[in-house]
């Protein structure tokens, strides 16, 4: 089994950059989620409710963020200039600390949405831990949903879309790995896996929900409520509908395209 894709989403809930490595980190793939937006009461903003948000793309530029977004000029977000004084914000019932970027960048995304929005930045001294059901004394996630690292086979995708009347891609299921070269859900059953000298815990199944059905190419929903409906035919358990397993670091270091990925257990 041989990894074919690393996905990195600086920012939560929109585009994400594909990379031929990554460092990975206790938190997850470097940089991965280090951001998000919050409405006016702090409460964290995604494609579930916004699905024009997938239309937003950026690009890295040095240690700066260069978006863009229909109908809406370029924005450079200097990832320096965020406010020294924290907010209260809400992820998942997570309470945390972030950072609010400048107000010209929290106008764009305000415009952008139709609503006031800001955009924030993780707290990196005081970091949030992960669900303790799952986890050991000491690990952080990001502001991804619940955990650092999402893995997803090229066999599971091949085998939803034989099931499906329109194909889907990878990118509806936003996972930070894809590997080949496995049978349809082996992930299922890793409990243990290596990539290069990186050790990982697969820990939990990944529970999906309606973002899945967000075209990442037009920010529309598809009225069949697919791939979701399907997937729901066959995928259902007690931990909801999964697609995909979720993962936490247990060494640190750099993964790349195209390296063996081991099961240890």
């Amino acid at each position: 089994m041989f990894i074919t894709q690393i996905t990195n989403y600086p920012i939560k809930s929109i585009q994400g950059i594909n990379q031929q490595q990554a460092d990975v980190t206790p938190l997850g793939l470097k940089n991965d989620r280090t951001f998000m937006l919050v409405d006016e009461n702090g409460l964290f903003i995604t494609q579930r409710k916004n699905p024009q948000m997938a239309l937003i793309s950026l690009a890295p530029l040095g240690n700066n963020l260069m978006l863009n977004a229909p109908d809406m000029p370029s924005l450079l977000i200097d990832t320096a200039l965020f406010d020294s004084t924290p907010i209260q914000v809400e992820i998942w019932k997570d309470q945390c600390k972030a950072f609010p970027a400048e107000d010209r960048v929290n106008q764009w995304f305000s415009k952008f949405l139709g609503y006031s929005a800001r955009l924030v930045s993780y707290p990196f001294k005081e970091p949030r831990s992960v669900d303790q059901n799952y986890s050991q004394t000491g690990d952080i996630v990001s502001f991804a949903d619940g955990f650092p690292l999402l893995i997803i086979s090229e066999a599971s995708l091949d085998d939803l879309n034989k099931r499906l009347e329109s194909p889907v891609s990878m990118t509806n299921f936003r996972p930070n790995i894809v590997v080949s070269g496995s049978l349809p859900y082996a992930e299922d059953n890793w409990k243990q896996i290596q990539i290069g000298s990186v050790v990982f815990d697969a820990v939990k199944l990944c529970s999906r929900c309606v973002l899945t059905t967000i075209d990442p190419k037009t920010g529309i929903k598809n009225q069949q409520g697919e791939p979701l409906k399907t997937l729901s035919s066959y995928r259902r358990s007690e931990a909801g509908v999964c697609f995909g397993m979720n993962l936490i670091p247990r060494t640190h270091g750099i993964i790349q395209c195209q390296q063996e990925l081991k099961v240890l257990s």
